[in-house]
C-alpha cells in the first residue's frame, strides 16, 4: 500500500479515490490536488512511481491541513466556543444539535440512545420464602 503522510491508501483503486482516505481531503481536495501536481486521476495508487509519490506528499503538505493539525484545529475552535460560554459551546457540552436541528424529535445522533423508563425488574433473591 502507499503511504502519504503516515496514511495507507488503498493501491487498488484509483488516486482521486485513494486520497480521500486522508481526513480533510474530500473529492474536489483530491481533484485539485491532482491537477496541480500533473498525475493522472484515472490511474491506480499502486502504479504511482515514488517520485509522483514523494511530490504529491510534498503539495499536500505545504498547501492542505491535513489528519492530526486539522482535528487539533476543530477540537480547539470547539473547546474556544465552550469557554467563551456561547450557545454553539453550551450545545457541544450538553451533547446536543449544534446546527439548529430541532430535538423534539430525531436528533438521536448526538443525544444518544434514548433513556428508557423502568427497565429489567430484580430477580428475587435466593433466601427465605415468602
Amino acid at each position: 500500500m502507499p503511504r502519504i503522510l503516515g496514511v495507507d491508501i488503498p493501491k487498488n483503486k484509483k488516486i482521486k479515490i485513494s486520497l480521500r482516505y486522508l481526513y480533510g481531503i474530500g473529492p474536489v481536495n483530491a481533484l485539485a490536488v491532482l491537477s496541480n501536481t500533473g498525475i493522472d486521476p484515472e490511474k491506480r495508487a499502486s502504479l504511482l512511481t515514488d517520485e509522483e509519490l514523494s511530490h504529491l506528499t510534498s503539495h499536500i503538505q505545504s498547501n492542505y491541513r491535513i489528519e492530526g493539525e486539522l482535528k487539533r484545529e476543530i477540537s480547539q475552535n470547539i473547546r474556544r466556543l465552550i469557554e467563551i460560554g456561547s450557545y454553539r459551546g453550551m450545545r457541544h457540552k450538553r451533547g446536543l444539535p449544534v446546527r439548529g436541528q430541532r430535538t423534539r424529535c430525531n436528533a438521536r445522533t448526538r443525544k444518544g440512545p434514548k433513556a428508557r423508563m423502568g427497565g429489567p425488574k430484580k430477580k428475587e433473591t435466593q433466601g427465605k420464602p415468602r
